[in-house]
């Protein structure tokens, strides 16, 4: 049975959006639906209409597994009074035929049974987990319709291995980046201990030494040095340099539009990569990117090996390829007041809490390798980390596009951007989430898992901290990676072995 077949009178407006967005209304063609307030709207952000063209049409994921069977009623109460508050949540996005096709933020009565979907769930499936990544992947099959607020909550009111139900938010990434979202998620809940306290957020402590201490000169030349090379090699990866074919690459795929994803994620100890951390004398980054290239190392280790015609004793080989180039697009927030805030702070006028897409980007390189200490995957991300800390990559990358966009168009821009990630292998985002239970409208929340789609890669990772947990969310192109658990498997296992090895080494 097709676990959305039940969906299908629901979502006659999820139907693939044309090019030429036949469902985006236009201001000034003639037409004023009585749901629209006759003002003029604001203009959509640049990096916000990069996410309209064809070849960039981006949609975040964030599934939400909670500890009690969702009560739809009091999630829309609820949402009536801290979602539908924000501008972007209760506002169309349409053409603007005054300025170039242009499109503005246009207010507008929201009708909540037209986002709210609660698909018809038989309970007596054999396995929820499939059931619920399946229908996760068919909605990356579709689009939003342009005729409403680009946003969708669906409620899957069924028990899984880890939740009692699950959320499943859906977001066109126009609305917001990830920092954005987060905030807003994280403002529509509450501290279980505390029902009426907002969620804190562990507080991000700089890692840079202080140029004055260690040397204001040398400091400034290696910070211009670095981001001059850093800022080369982005132009260089959007105009030839290409990584190394893998088997997860994506073959560099041309033209535009989107291929289904598959979201699968794990749950581990943050506890375990606060121990290695500690151990080590790193940052939660340095640990979760290490495991990260202990378990890509692992994973096309075995790809490789299965080529071979031994592939039971290849297996514990190195079968790896000498000199792969493989890079990680790293999305990070630019903002110039960093961390997550809350909804009314970001509402709030001439507040420094900048709502929308502030991304930078920084290509981050994984050297794959087998090694035989399993610490050394730690310290050869740390030393990379630590040499792109000290650059302005992020930013010098996110001028750059936004130059483009304005002297050129939103399609060009667009087009170059796309092709950074073409030429890369994989992307990569961290979010840090509350250090205490949430309840998400009073319903607990067991785990968070964010994702997104329509972007080009075959893979991207994203790890979300919440309380004493991490999870790790992936999301695939079956095409290229046709064993994304098996991929889980060893991030799980390589995070084991490096624990392990700390242990071993007396260092906790």
């Amino acid at each position: 049975m097709d676990p959305v077949g039940d969906l299908d009178s629901r979502q006659q407006a999820l139907k693939p959006i044309q090019t030429k967005r036949s469902g985006a209304r236009e201001v000034g063609d003639g037409k004023k639906p009585g749901d629209i307030k006759e003002e003029e709207g604001e203009a959509l952000s640049p990096v916000g209409r990069i996410f309209h063209e064809t070849c960039f049409n981006v949609y975040v994921i964030a599934i939400a597994g909670c500890k009690t069977r969702i009560n739809v009623d009091v999630v829309k109460a609820n949402l009536e009074h801290s979602l539908l508050k924000h501008p972007r949540f209760s506002s169309l996005q349409v053409k603007d035929v005054k300025k170039d096709g242009g499109m503005k933020w246009v207010p507008t009565k929201v009708d909540l049974d037209k986002h709210i979907i609660i698909p018809s769930l038989h309970h007596t499936i054999s396995s929820p987990d499939k059931m619920v990544e399946d229908y996760i992947s068919n909605l990356s099959k579709t689009y939003i319709d342009y005729s409403k607020p680009l946003w969708e909550l669906h409620i899957l009111n069924i028990k899984t291995s880890d939740a009692e139900s699950v959320a499943v938010f859906r977001i066109h990434h126009s609305l917001g980046d990830g920092m954005s979202l987060m905030s807003l998620v994280l403002a529509c809940s509450r501290q279980i201990s505390n029902p009426k306290a907002l969620p804190t957020l562990p507080v991000k402590k700089t890692s840079n030494p202080d140029p004055v201490k260690s040397g204001r000169i040398w400091w400034t030349i290696r910070l211009v040095w670095n981001t001059i090379i850093d800022v080369l090699m982005f132009l260089a990866t959007t105009l030839f340099l290409k990584d190394t074919m893998t088997p997860l690459s994506n073959g560099w795929k041309k033209g535009g539009g989107h291929v289904p994803r598959r979201f699968v994620y794990r749950t581990v100890s943050l506890d375990d990569i606060k121990l290695i951390k500690n151990g080590m004398k790193t940052t939660i980054n340095d640990v979760v990117m290490g495991v990260s290239l202990a378990g890509l190392s692992r994973y096309l280790n075995r790809r490789y090996g299965e080529t071979k015609e031994d592939k039971g004793a290849t297996q514990k080989k190195n079968n790896l390829p000498k000199n792969i180039r493989l890079r990680a697009t790293l999305m990070m927030n630019i903002r110039p007041s960093p961390g997550l805030h809350v909804l009314a702070e970001m509402m709030e006028k001439g507040s420094k809490a900048k709502w929308g897409n502030w991304i930078g980007s920084m290509l981050l390189p994984f050297a794959i390798a087998l090694y035989d200490d399993p610490l050394d995957y730690i310290r050869q991300t740390k030393a990379t980390i630590d040499r792109k800390k000290h650059s302005h990559e992020a930013i010098f990358a996110y001028f750059i596009i936004k130059t483009v966009l304005k002297l050129f168009g939103a399609k060009v821009a667009a087009f170059l951007y796309r092709r950074v990630l073409n030429h890369t292998t994989m992307c990569f985002s961290n979010v840090v989430g509350p250090m205490e239970e949430i309840g998400f409208y009073g319903h607990p929340m067991a785990f968070l898992a964010p994702s997104v789609y329509g972007q080009p890669q075959g893979l991207m990772i994203h790890f979300q901290s919440y309380i004493n947990k991490m999870t790790f969310v992936l999301s695939v192109d079956e095409e290229i990676i046709p064993d994304p658990t098996r991929l889980c498997d060893d991030l799980e296992e390589s995070l084991k072995f490096i624990k392990d090895a700390v242990i071993a080494r007396g260092l906790v």
